[in-house]
């Protein structure tokens, strides 16, 4: 059985959390610009879906094919890995300040409304936002903080 990347070790991902994000999807993109630009002191990590990190993760990844117009991102960090709505909360209480501040009231909403939202989002993204042809690369400044 394959090991996880080093990348994705508890004690790696107690310093540097990791986003997975839709590499082809507009919307995801556009998202992962924002964190970077938000995430002030550069402690979160990237990796796409379609890539070598995601597809080595293993059971890391509560990924099912069945789900996979679902999956626009998941965070995994020391404590586990968030999928939908919970995900995206947990990610925002991550960047710190007032992003943190909404993350945590998000989560006060029930599970089940949150989640239904963001399916509604994830189900669409594609037609309301487009599609690339292949995976975002990273400019050379950030590529450090981006996983294969």
């Amino acid at each position: 059985m394959n090991e996880p990347p080093k990348s994705l070790s508890a004690e790696s991902l107690s310093k540097h959390p990791v986003v997975f994000f839709d590499g082809v999807c507009n919307l995801c993109n556009g998202t992962v610009d924002f964190i970077i630009k938000s995430d002030k002191k550069g402690l979160l990590r990237f990796a796409s879906l379609q890539g070598e990190t995601a597809a080595s993760a293993g059971s890391l990844l509560p990924l099912q094919e069945e789900d996979s117009k679902e999956w626009s991102m998941v965070f995994l960090d020391a404590s586990g890995a968030y999928v939908r709505s919970e995900g995206a909360l947990r990610l925002l209480m991550n960047l710190g300040g007032l992003w943190s501040c909404l993350g945590w009231l998000g989560l006060r909403f029930p599970r089940f409304f949150r989640d239904g939202v963001y399916r509604l989002i994830a189900r669409g993204r594609y037609k309301w936002f487009g599609k690339k042809e292949s995976c975002r690369l990273p400019s050379p400044e950030e590529e450090e903080r981006f996983l294969p």
